[in-house]
């Protein structure tokens, strides 16, 4: 089973449905047990940063969250999920997020509208097990004001890429840690695609 954490952001019944979808049971839920019994844990969301960070301590399900980042089960993170993995973030003044990746989540730079909001393609080289078997350049759905920047010596990232204004890291991978900047549960074939793989991971011990 999956726990989808529930902090108060997030798309979570599309979530949940995607999961459904490819075959693997998917369980929304607020309690810290749940989420350490899982097979493996998934972090979705949207909205600001510093109130997703004050709601996980808030509903007091911080330490079940870096217990499920100590690389020993699968991880997926979902747009501000996946920022959330990064030490800061500049969104309304720096505030500290889970400091698993280093690196700064930023705002766009002028020029581009914001928020990035539609179809965009991701670049991956094949660098990355959660994008196996999805064409390099398939589009994915994003919507996002914010992306992050890996931080040089950052140590073994593999990094899917995206251009939008900038060129940004649309998807990485540590060890059993993976995150995503787009939505794959709004991103149709290959989103699906990409859960199956998830799911895949699970089921073979990540």
């Amino acid at each position: 089973m999956i726990a989808v954490i529930d902090y108060g952001r997030g798309n979570l019944g599309s979530v949940e449905k995607a999961f459904e979808r490819v075959g693997i049971p998917a369980l929304i839920t607020q309690e810290p047990r749940v989420v350490d019994d899982a097979e493996a844990v998934v972090l979705p969301g949207d909205g600001a940063f510093h109130d997703a960070m004050a709601n996980l301590e808030r509903l007091g399900l911080m330490p079940a969250l870096r217990r499920a980042l100590d690389g020993r089960r699968p991880f997926l993170g979902i747009c501000l999920g996946y920022q959330l993995l990064f030490s800061t973030s500049e969104e309304f003044g720096e505030g500290r997020g889970l400091d698993l990746i280093p690196g700064v989540v930023q705002r766009f730079p002028p020029g581009r509208k914001v928020p990035h909001m539609g179809w965009n393609r991701v670049e991956h080289g094949g660098r990355l097990q959660l994008l196996a078997d999805i064409p390099d350049g398939a589009h994915f759905y994003f919507v996002h004001s914010y992306y992050p920047v890996v931080a040089e010596g950052a140590g073994p990232v593999s990094t899917a890429w995206c251009e939008y204004g900038a060129r940004f890291a649309a998807a990485i991978e540590r060890g059993r840690i993976y995150a995503t900047q787009f939505h794959p549960e709004k991103s149709q074939r290959w989103g699906l695609r990409l859960l199956e793989n998830f799911a895949a991971l699970v089921k073979g011990g990540g």
